[in-house]
């Protein structure tokens, strides 16, 4: 095990279509589509090439699509000596990513699962209703009070994910989403956008589906893991599978705490973040939002970024 290593696992709206064309003919990366596609009862790795792209972004598709890329990446690093990491973390989705690399979900398993998921946060709004956007830029405490002036109007938003102290995701109703904007925009935001996810996550409109989601837990054996995770409400190492089920349900209605993830990593030292998915989201966003920090963070999506990072 390298102690200053982490592999962390990207979350929604890191699909693309093409996703891991790089290494479609890697025989471990067909195996995993495979077995998710058994799975689903369709095909994954056809849908992640061919799309339509709107058909990936669906929540349930693009869940376990993401999950497959990052398992099968994870798999083939393994295959080829790579070095095991003190802590994994995962960004919303990712999470299932790292508890299924971790031995703690198995991820046939896992695949339903996320599916459910999807599926349950699809039903949780109306089609259209809900949305979540990106504002870069602005301090995070002016982005809540902007939330909370307009959630005053009974149009629901709230901050849904904390990646950095000027970089959040709002989630809610497409109305009041827009208007925080608007109002974020005027306020001096450098970027705000719209991200191609059809449902507000991590946002009280989700609690509606806690209990449902609960029962697909139960379905499913949560082993202890072998490699610490660090979750995302919390941002805490839970190991007992009772307790990482509840965090799992209040990841649906909590807020990620992606920063303060990395500021754990950081605490224990790590210098080296791996992120295994189908895009650089998570590394690139460390570099930008990270500053006065020797941590080196990259991407393996390809052949070519599989082998610098395994020599590096």
């Amino acid at each position: 095990m390298d102690n200053r290593l982490a592999v962390v696992f990207p979350g929604q709206a890191s699909q693309k279509v093409g996703m891991l064309s790089g290494l479609s003919e890697n025989a471990i990366l067909k195996e995993t589509f495979s077995e998710a596609s058994e799975v689903l009862g369709y095909n994954l790795w056809d849908l992640t090439q061919r799309g339509p792209v709107e058909e990936l972004n669906k929540t349930c598709r693009a869940q376990p699509a993401i999950l497959a890329a990052s398992v099968a990446i994870w798999r083939i690093w393994c295959a080829q000596g790579g070095r095991l990491p003190k802590f994994m973390a995962g960004h919303s989705l990712g999470e299932y990513s790292a508890l299924v690399c971790s031995g703690v979900i198995d991820f046939s398993a896992a695949i339903k699962l996320v599916e459910s998921r999807g599926i349950l946060m699809q039903m949780a709004v109306v089609q259209d209703v809900g949305v979540m956007s990106a504002v870069i830029g602005l301090d995070k405490s002016v982005v809540i009070s902007v939330c909370q002036d307009v959630r005053c109007n009974d149009q629901f938003v709230s901050v849904s994910v904390f990646n950095a102290p000027n970089y959040v995701i709002i989630s809610g109703y497409k109305t009041a989403v827009e208007r925080v904007n608007i109002i974020c925009k005027a306020l001096g935001a450098k970027f705000v956008y719209i991200l191609p996810i059809t449902i507000p996550s991590h946002c009280k409109l989700m609690m509606s589906i806690a209990e449902k989601f609960e029962r697909e837990l139960e379905k499913i054996d949560f082993l202890f893991p072998s490699i610490s995770v660090i979750n995302n409400v919390d941002v805490s190492i839970e190991k007992n599978p009772d307790r990482v089920k509840q965090a799992l349900i209040r990841q649906l209605y909590t807020p990620v705490r992606w920063y303060e993830i990395i500021e754990y990593l950081l605490k224990f030292n790590i210098n080296t973040l791996i992120e295994m998915g189908p895009s650089n989201v998570l590394s690139t966003m460390v570099r930008r939002c990270i500053i006065n920090s020797n941590l080196l963070s990259m991407s393996v999506n390809d052949v070519p970024s599989l082998n610098v990072a395994i020599k590096y």
